[in-house]
């Protein structure tokens, strides 16, 4: 992850930082030989940073003193703007050129930068450097690359890919078959930490020829968690259908079932450290256990080992051999290839082996990493994503991971080298599918329609190793009583921090987390904290901070400091925060000069109050954020002051705005918005027009925005709770609308003609090849005054001239209308799969199969559901 700090920052010296750093920092601060001899040395140690905690901890340093030289040019950017009234912002490549001279002439020097920190730091960030440097040349350190594989949890072993491991197989085994220790059942633990390779010894020793003839019986159960001792005990029974799920009954079926057999048991993955659950199992096998029985159970945990053991024996998994691990590399790497062919690698391969540190699964991982790449280039493409998989540890265990949410954060971090006409989302698409090529991601689910996925998990084992190798650079903590220990236990190094809250939990911060002044990932999950506030004494000192994520935290306020919080992006374009997730933040209400955060690209959701209140979160706030880019609510409540703060609102500018959703909570207020300027205000927030995902709740307006029929590439519609439309918009003519959703529309008693975008039938029959090209998902829903679906004037179904209607439609669903008593005659040409019709009582009974009037238009749809 370090690398490909340095690598950017690099990038960032080349580009800007240093010809105008360089230049600049020479007038003021005097420190030209230390600019210069602090680029030489970054380059010098580029490719040896990560090999060593003191050389990671450094090169986050020498970004954290330029993002606090670039905040403070960006603060007097921001504050002089205010001063003078503007509502434009400085664009940002002006940063570099005009800012820049601006605050170094001679009238502003005094009100620049505290200069003489900043010098004292690059002094004191080269002298560490010259260190480095010479420790690099004594010790020869070379680049780390680290990833991970999902292992194999049964019995069945392929000891083709295996190497190493023959002198603790050789002892397991003979300890297995040996009679040595006398009657009774033996258990013997193996302990390793993840990725070790426990789980592959017990399966070397399961399938010997001695092991095979010694024992009568063997059972394989692979256990993790939670330690259920019925299901595990049903499983050494062989029938897990047993109806009986008394405990006593069970148990004594297992005891039976090994009643004078020599057994092997093999327990994988044991984490339960109850000793009560684990006698409750080991009782009844030991009473019936032939001599010579024995049980293997794999670890991690010691104190599991110290529970299980009947022995003195176990097997303490270290370490393989460097060689080992270049075997099962080049095993992974290059299969059924001769040895002159990955010869052609065998330099990197070496490399990156020695920093496997003895890891057979971490160099396993590393060798599927690189099958089937050919090429240098394509081996250093592939390990310069290892970032972006390490990164994905700071989400707890089973949390579910949203493709775009991902790449954003990716973004956030600069991990995305940004190649020449390539966006950086197209960049992190196509590192997100080569993870979950490579089986670092589990658990999918996919778009239904392009086949693409929107989220996914990372597997238990994946998850424990990224946190292995990211160490105290990033951390997930509970936020108990326990927390500030741990946190305190980071050293102030941590650079991303998750915190967890639980429903006992306090109601904030942990006060270690004020020792964290470096990071850049902040992250609060939280389904039930009532209360969390940040203070703005820590807010103040995360210049750095890239990743706000408030998850489900009940917040009610964020520091009016928060628009204080700087990012440099690259050293020449200037950017603050990047990523601010409040989503499930309900009770947040005030964003103060929110408008500062210049850089902001994700704000996944923003409460506008229609108030005289000025810390309120205004649509005017959204004006400076240009870099605005994916998915955005605008949840609107209150009444309205001033329309032409919206009209002047220009969401249309806001290119990389994908997915809008606008939700009006003005229903719910005391003096509510009144329709015509309800109106004017969804007229005004037009999006950009390559919108693909849009949804409207709870406008009071008489009809819908003018612009809504103009979407011309929107895939996914939701109109809900528009009370005060009378007719449903004409949408009938929208190209690529995929799916589309009605409902809670009170007044409207009639769906006709004008749904399907014809307004006059006719004249439209010539023009209109098809109607609702692409639809394959309908759903009305809560319509309580519709009466009546209507169809095309003088439609028939054998009647060529007529337009195509809905040729893609899959799924119909009707659900709680209860006034709706007829169906439109065209559905009877539509291939409709699925037909879903609930609490529509008086529908229900005229689409009684074969007598019903409405049965003829839907008797040719195979699944129909109807309650």
């Amino acid at each position: 992850m370090t690398d490909a700090l340095i690598s950017t920052l690099l990038e960032k010296l080349a580009s800007m930082a240093y010809e105008y750093v360089a230049e600049e920092v020479k007038l003021v601060l005097n420190v030209e030989k230390e600019v210069k001899e602090f680029d030489d040395n970054l380059k010098a140690i580029r490719a040896v940073l990560e090999d060593a905690e003191q050389r990671q901890e450094i090169s986050y340093d020498m970004v954290d003193v330029l993002d606090d030289w670039n905040g403070e040019i960006l603060r007097q950017q921001v504050e002089k703007q205010e001063k003078e009234g503007s509502s434009a912002v400085v664009p940002k490549k002006q940063v570099c050129f005009s800012v820049f001279r601006r605050c170094f002439c001679c009238g502003h020097v005094g009100r620049v930068i505290p200069r003489h920190k900043i010098a004292q730091e690059i002094k004191d960030l080269n002298e560490r450097l010259t260190v480095i440097c010479k420790k690099k040349e004594m010790f020869n350190f070379q680049p780390v690359y680290k990833a991970i594989k999902k292992p194999q949890t049964s019995s069945i072993v392929d000891v083709s890919g295996i190497f190493g491991r023959e002198t603790e197989k050789d002892s397991l085994v003979r300890k297995l078959v040996s009679d040595e220790e006398g009657k009774g059942l033996l258990i013997i633990p193996i302990v390793g930490m993840g990725g070790m390779g426990k789980t592959t010894l017990a399966q070397l020793a399961y399938n010997d020829a001695n092991v095979n003839a010694h024992f009568k019986k063997k059972i394989w159960i692979c256990v993790s968690e939670p330690f259920d001792v019925m299901k595990i005990a049903k499983k050494i029974i062989g029938d897990e259908s047993i109806g009986s799920n008394e405990l006593d009954y069970v148990l004594q079926r297992m005891s039976r079932s090994i009643e004078e057999e020599k057994f092997l048991l093999v327990l994988d993955d044991v984490w339960n450290e109850d000793s009560t659950q684990w006698d409750q199992l080991k009782v009844p096998l030991m009473r019936n256990s032939a001599e010579g029985s024995r049980i293997l159970v794999t670890t991690r945990k010691e104190r599991v080992a110290s529970m299980v053991r009947s022995t003195t024996f176990t097997i303490y998994l270290g370490e393989l051999s460097e060689q080992h691990c270049l075997s099962i590399f080049n095993h992974m790497a290059f299969p059924n290839s001769e040895a002159d062919e990955y010869e052609v690698f065998g330099d990197i391969s070496r490399e990156i082996v020695k920093k496997c540190k003895g890891l057979p699964l971490a160099a396993k991982t590393l060798g599927s990493l690189m099958r089937d790449k050919r090429t240098m280039k394509e081996w250093k493409d592939v390990l310069n994503n290892r970032c972006c998989l390490l990164y994905c540890g700071i989400f707890p265990k089973d949390y579910e991971l949203k493709r775009d949410e991902l790449i954003n954060l990716w973004m956030a971090q600069d991990y995305l080298d940004s190649e020449r006409n390539k966006d950086k989302g197209v960049i992190g698409n196509i590192v997100f599918y080569n993870l979950v090529a490579r089986s670092f991601f589990q658990d999918f689910e996919e778009d239904d329609d392009s086949g693409k996925i929107i989220c996914c998990k990372m597997h238990d084992i994946v998850h424990d190793f990224v946190h292995f190798l990211t160490k105290k650079e990033c951390s997930i903590t509970e936020a108990n009583q326990g927390a500030n220990s741990e946190i305190e236990g980071l050293g102030g190094k941590v650079r991303h921090l998750t915190l967890t809250f639980v429903s006992d939990s306090t109601d904030s911060l942990p006060t270690s987390c004020y020792n964290c002044k470096k990071l850049r990932t902040l992250a609060v999950f939280s389904s039930r904290l009532s209360l969390l506030c940040i203070d703005a004494s820590f807010v103040l000192q995360l210049k750095c901070l890239r990743t706000l994520n408030l998850i489900g935290s009940s917040m009610k306020e964020l520091p009016e400091e928060i628009g204080q919080l700087k990012l440099p992006d690259s050293i020449c374009n200037l950017y603050n925060l990047y990523t601010l997730v409040i989503r499930g933040c309900v009770s947040l209400s005030n964003l103060p000069r929110i408008g500062r955060l210049t850089g902001l690209q994700t704000l996944d959701e923003c409460r506008v109050f229609f108030c005289r209140n000025d810390e309120a979160f205004k649509l005017g706030d959204l004006r400076s954020l240009k870099n605005l880019r994916g998915s955005l609510t605008i949840l609107l409540t209150g009444d309205m002051v001033d329309v032409s703060e919206v009209v002047e609102f220009p969401l249309v500018d806001k290119k990389q705005i994908f997915n809008l959703q606008i939700d009006w909570w003005t229903l719910l207020s005391l003096s509510p918005t009144t329709p015509e300027s309800s109106l004017q205000i969804l007229n005004a927030l037009q999006p950009q027009e390559d919108l693909e995902s849009l949804g409207i709740n709870g406008v009071v307006a008489p009809t819908w925005p003018r612009w809504l029929t103009d979407l011309n590439m929107l895939r996914f519609l939701t109109l809900g709770y528009c009370v005060n439309w009378k007719i449903v918009p004409p949408l009938g003519k929208l190209p690529f609308l995929e799916r589309l959703k009605l409902s809670e529309m009170k007044l409207i008693e009639k769906v006709g003609g004008e749904f399907l975008g014809l307004e006059d039938d006719q004249a439209a029959f010539k023009s209109s090849s098809s109607i609702f090209p692409k639809l394959k998902d309908l759903t009305f829903g809560e319509m309580w005054a519709w009466k009546e679906w209507e169809g095309m004037r003088g439609w028939k179904k054998e009647d060529s001239k007529f337009p195509t209607i809905m040729p893609c439609l899959f799924s119909l669903t009707i659900e709680w209308c209860e006034e709706l008593e007829t169906l439109p005659d065209f559905l009877c040409k539509i291939p409709i799969q699925n037909l879903t019709i609930r609490r529509c009582p008086k529908l229900i009974r005229r689409c009684t199969e074969a007598s019903g009037e409405e049965w003829p238009k839907i008797s040719h749809i195979p699944n129909i559901i109807r309650y």
